[in-house]
């Protein structure tokens, strides 16, 4: 079979308009928005690569399951396959429903941090450290070396450090440390893949010091055939097998089933302690629901059923894969400075380098980003020092990729854009804060240009 063209592993059985826009139309909207695109209608983005986030399209069989759904309130038995597909996959004794992964990991946080408490990960997500800290703990991020530098090029920089991990918990003692977590894959890190030598040496460190380990698992499917195509040893495994080892390393798990659950909401929390998840589903119950649905209905927990064993699968992870490289090495080619080698899920344009001319203080990756919606109606997020502050260690934007929404020539339309940005960058101007509330200020902040 011919191995130069990407083929999506899938026929189109139902499609959805997108609304062009002029450059005078978009203008106008940008500005009602205040430059920020989480404020922008969305019939007005052409593409949107805000955020792979429950953004993707359902298979006929995730639909036919959705029939099937059983809304009984207790007991129903949608959540008894819900369950029996993530033990099939994560392998942890308590499966708990949540309506999305921030749920999973405020109940997870409410039940295991307190006030002093310090959580270890590669790197922490924006709801994860929200979360975390509103939780009174403190959120550290130990990406090994590589992982903070764009343009180097490392097979998995995701990868947590090990010795400065145990440096830290030598520092700060292992009873402030409740649990240690692992992020696969590493979304704010460029979405780069943790290595299973690297999950083992995490686990054999928590083993070590009796802390608890947990994967915020949103991409863990993606991680898998990194692992497969990447890593000696895994070249005939499955990405499921692959999974499987993964998750027997650690003690429970956070999940987004917006991402590789392939759904368009819902979420989870898995644990193998008994006592902490009575702890849990008694906080479930308080805040989302009864511990069979969690705040879905039984229709979601079908469709999480089915999408789990979906994005497993070799043919759709390769093309998967290799559609969001095709992006990425088609504009790293003509120069665009990106996170390299491209992530699995999103490529990550390194704003710093490409609009060098713009300060910190300024917002380089907002800015960017309004640019592309500007220039082509492209719609991302900018990661970087508006959405982590003093924390961020790169200014980047992030064009995540929804799963079977977009085609090639929607990819080949993005490249066309990023690089007529990239031509007029010098451009570009730098955006003042208006506005900021006091939590996740990157979703309602509002700017005007310098």
């Amino acid at each position: 079979m011919p191995t130069h063209t990407i083929i999506e592993p899938f026929r189109i059985k139902s499609v959805e308009p997108i609304r062009w826009t002029t450059r005078e139309e978009r203008e106008s909207l940008l500005k009602q928005a205040h430059y920020n695109l989480f404020l922008l209608p969305a019939d007005d983005v052409l593409i949107d690569l805000l955020t792979d986030s429950g953004t993707g399209a359902m298979s006929t069989y995730q639909w036919g399951a959705i029939m099937e759904g059983d809304e009984s309130y207790a007991g129903s038995r949608s959540y008894d396959r819900f369950r029996d597909s993530i033990q099939n996959i994560f392998g942890y004794k308590h499966v708990i429903p949540t309506h999305q992964g921030r749920a999973a990991e405020r109940i997870l946080f409410s039940c295991m941090v307190k006030k002093g408490d310090v959580v270890p990960n590669n790197t922490h997500f924006d709801t994860t450290r929200a979360n975390l800290e509103h939780a009174g703990g403190e959120a550290v991020d130990l990406v090994i070396p590589e992982g903070k530098q764009p343009s180097t090029v490392h097979p998995f920089k995701g990868n947590m450090d090990v010795a400065a991990l145990e440096d830290l918990i030598k520092r700060v003692g292992k009873e402030r440390i409740p649990l240690i977590m692992l992020t696969v894959t590493n979304n704010s890190g460029g979405g780069q893949p943790v290595s299973m030598e690297n999950a083992r040496a995490v686990s054999a460190l928590c083993k070590k010091y009796g802390i608890p380990l947990y994967f915020d698992a949103c991409r863990f499917a993606e991680n898998a055939y990194f692992i497969k195509v990447r890593e000696k040893g895994y070249e005939n495994k499955t990405p499921k097998e692959i999974a499987q080892e993964m998750f027997a390393l650690g003690d429970g798990c956070t999940m987004s089933a917006k991402k590789d659950g392939m759904a368009n909401i819902g979420g989870f929390l898995c644990t193998n302690d008994d006592l902490l998840a009575q702890q849990e589903k008694d906080l479930l119950i308080l805040t989302e629901g009864y511990p069979t649905y969690g705040g879905l209905a039984g229709r979601d927990l079908e469709a999480i059923a089915v999408g789990l064993q979906e994005a497993v699968q070799t043919d759709y992870l390769r093309y998967r894969i290799a559609s969001t490289a095709y992006l990425g090495n088609h504009i790293h080619e003509q120069g665009v400075p990106i996170v390299m080698p491209p992530g699995g899920h999103a490529i990550y344009l390194d704003a710093r380098a490409f609009v060098p001319h713009i300060p910190l203080e300024q917002f380089p990756g907002v800015a960017l980003a309004a640019e592309l919606y500007l220039e082509g109606g492209i719609r991302t997020v900018e990661i970087g020092t508006l959405m982590f502050g003093a924390a961020a260690k790169m200014d980047l934007v992030r064009l995540a990729i929804p799963r079977r929404t977009y085609t090639q020539s929607h990819v080949d339309y993005v490249i066309e854009v990023i690089l007529e940005v990239w031509r007029k960058r010098q451009q570009i101007r730098g955006l003042k804060l208006t506005y900021e509330p006091p939590f996740l200020r990157h979703f309602t902040a509002r700017f005007e240009v310098v």
